[in-house]
């Protein structure tokens, strides 16, 4: 049984609707697992530590300098994500001609909703939790 007898939720479509003016998104394949307290708390596998991050804020290190906080949604086997609430921080390096010296720039931007590919994501870092 390759869903080792976890519920997995699918929604049908990828594509977003406004309601009220809010967005709303459907993802295909992304998967949100739901299971009762107490196996929210056991961690069996490398995964159950972004399990247990759902509806949390992560952050996300990814390669090529860049760096992502933001709540997240969905995820997959393929550490696939749906971040929301999204600070992409891209960080860059520069020599100055004149004095050797590297002048390092970080470029930061919001992003409302952000797919990441799971084949860039170098770290996943859950949310500190108090007593941890």
């Amino acid at each position: 049984d390759p869903t080792n007898g976890t519920a997995f939720r699918r929604t049908s479509s990828v594509h977003a609707h406004t309601v009220q003016g809010h967005y709303h998104y459907h993802y295909h394949y992304l998967h949100q697992q739901h299971r009762t307290k107490n196996q929210r708390r056991n961690m069996e596998e490398p995964l159950d530590l972004i399990r247990l991050s759902i509806d949390e804020r992560v952050y996300v290190k990814c390669r090529g300098d860049r760096e992502l906080r933001g709540k997240l949604h969905a995820y997959d086997q393929h550490l696939n994500m749906i971040l929301g609430e999204v600070e992409e921080t891209l960080t860059t390096t520069e020599v100055d001609e004149e004095t050797d010296e590297e002048i390092v720039k970080k470029q930061v931007r919001k992003i409302g909703m952000l797919f990441v590919r799971g084949d860039i994501i170098v770290l996943v870092s859950p949310p500190l939790r108090a007593g941890a």
